[in-house]
C-alpha cells in the first residue's frame, strides 16, 4: 500500500549499530563483574549505561512506526548514554595507570577486523572472560566510538527522513487526502461506467 503512513519498523537487530551496542553491554557486564567492587556505584551506573544504548536504539526503532521524532529521541539518548560510558572506562584506565591504546596501535585494528566478523554474542562474552581489565576497556573503547559514528549517520537519516515526509499527522492528512481522491476517482469512474451502457 503506497499511503501506508504505519509502515512495518522495529527491525532493529538489522543494525548494525544496535548489535555493536549488544557486545558493549555484553563485555561490560563481564567487565563490571570481574573489576568493579561490589557496592561501588560506578559499577551499576556502567551496566546501566551500557544498557541504555542498547535499549533506546531498539525502542527508536520500534517507535519510528508512529514518531520519527520520538526516534531520533531516542537514538540520541543512546548516542550520550555512550559518551557517559565512555567517560568511565577512560577514567578506570587513567585512575589505575592503565594504557590508552592509540588508534595506530597494532590491537586497535585486530579489533576492528575482529568486529568485522560479525561475531556471537556467546563468543564475545567468552573473549571478555579471558581478557584483563585493560583490553576490555580498550575493546570497549574502541566499539564505542565505532557505534558512536554509526549513530551519527543514524541520525542524520532520521532527520532527513522526517523533513521529507514530514511527522505521523502529516502522513495521515495525506494518506487520508490520498484515499479519498481514489474514492472520488473510482466513484467517477462507476457513474460514467453506467451512462456508457445506457447509451
Amino acid at each position: 500500500m503506497k499511503n501506508d503512513f504505519l509502515a512495518n519498523k522495529g527491525n532493529y537487530r538489522n543494525l548494525r549499530c544496535f548489535q555493536l551496542a549488544e557486545h558493549l553491554y555484553d563485555i561490560t557486564f563481564v567487565f563490571c563483574d570481574r573489576f568493579i567492587t561490589v557496592g561501588d556505584r560506578t559499577k551499576d551506573q556502567m551496566i546501566q549505561a551500557a544498557r541504555s544504548i542498547k535499549q533506546n536504539i531498539a525502542e527508536g526503532s520500534s517507535a519510528a512506526a508512529m514518531s520519527t521524532q520520538s526516534e531520533m529521541f531516542l537514538t540520541n539518548v543512546g548516542k550520550s548514554s555512550q559518551q557517559e560510558l565512555l567517560l568511565d572506562y577512560e577514567d578506570y584506565l587513567m585512575t589505575r595507570g592503565l594504557a590508552r591504546w592509540s588508534v595506530e596501535d597494532r590491537r586497535i585494528m585486530n579489533v576492528r577486523n575482529a568486529l568485522k566478523q560479525r561475531m556471537t554474542r556467546e563468543f564475545m562474552i567468552q573473549k571478555a572472560k579471558d581478557w584483563n581489565d585493560e583490553t576490555i576497556a580498550n575493546v570497549a573503547i574502541t566499539i564505542i566510538h565505532q557505534c558512536d559514528k554509526m549513530l551519527s549517520g543514524l541520525i542524520d537519516y532520521q532527520k532527513r527522513k522526517f523533513l521529507a515526509n514530514g511527522g505521523i499527522k502529516e502522513q495521515m492528512t495525506r494518506a487520508r487526502l490520498s484515499a479519498r481522491q481514489n474514492q472520488s476517482s473510482q466513484s467517477s469512474q462507476s457513474t460514467q461506467s453506467s451512462h456508457n451502457k445506457s447509451d
